[in-house]
């Protein structure tokens, strides 16, 4: 039995009196960032639909991404990394032959507040002329048409640059650009490059960008995932863009299949 009498014994209760109260103060919901915010969005992704020709595409009132490169760029495994999701976005083991767009819907509680839109990769030397041309002109006219198109990421190798057929990409959206179309190079593959290399890709590409924006990324290093996903977040969401910026750890992702990697 402890003697309630010894010093030490009275010490916490004297403490207890004398101690001023605490307040509590618990986080918020809203507290959370806006990687993690963006993060939990793209995650969300699942497959709305796929269209052989353009007068397929459903006609949508609601934000647009539209994912765009040259085959073996990176575009599929860029995708399923940034929605953490293996096999979301499909790559033919021969590139060049998957011709549809597939449309992805995002958004919580089953509530579809945007879309991504995977075309297909272009350049690939085996795939026929004519069907090169037939598909350049269906790309062409879906980034000159589509009324809900909020933004355009073009995935980049940048141990080669942006090609011939990148900067004819580039030609046919730069007067939407200046009307406001959102636009973002991703440099894939940055794994592959030195820190010199890297800032030289960067350097570029950001004077080919034409006032887009430009980033590395790499889905085996896991670099740029948090900003590529809550810039796509912000073009979709323009009017409540405005999230926490603390910047978490980055989320520990898988690395996805090698889909379109070459």
């Amino acid at each position: 039995m402890t003697n309630t009498s010894h010093p030490r014994a009275r010490k916490p209760a004297a403490a207890a009196k004398t101690a001023p109260a605490k307040t509590a103060t618990a986080k918020p919901a809203e507290a959370k960032s806006a990687a993690v915010v963006a993060s939990g969005w793209m995650h969300t992704a699942r497959f709305l639909t796929t269209a052989p020709q353009l007068h397929h595409l459903p006609p949508l009132d609601i934000p647009e991404i539209a994912f765009v490169g040259r085959s073996n760029a990176g575009k599929s495994t860029c995708i399923n990394t940034l929605t953490q999701q293996k096999q979301l976005a499909y790559a033919s083991k021969k590139p060049g032959r998957t011709q549809n767009i597939n449309l992805f819907a995002l958004g919580k509680q089953g509530v579809t507040d945007a879309v991504l839109a995977d075309l297909p990769g272009y350049g690939y030397a085996a795939v026929p002329k004519a069907d090169k041309v037939r598909w350049q002109q269906v790309m062409a006219n879906y980034l000159v048409t589509r009324e809900n198109l909020t933004g355009i990421v073009m995935m980049c190798d940048p141990r080669h640059g942006l090609t011939e057929l990148d900067e004819i990409l580039l030609d046919i959206i730069r007067p939407r650009v200046v009307e406001g179309l959102k636009f973002l190079i991703l440099l894939t593959k940055a794994d592959k490059l030195n820190r010199e290399e890297s800032t030289k890709a960067l350097s570029i590409a950001r004077l080919q960008a034409g006032g887009g924006e430009v980033k590395l990324f790499s889905a085996l290093k896991k670099q740029g995932i948090d900003e590529a996903s809550m810039l796509l977040w912000q073009w979709a969401h323009p009017e409540g863009a405005a999230a926490p910026a603390v910047k978490p750890a980055e989320p520990d992702l898988e690395e996805p299949e090698n889909l379109d990697e070459a």
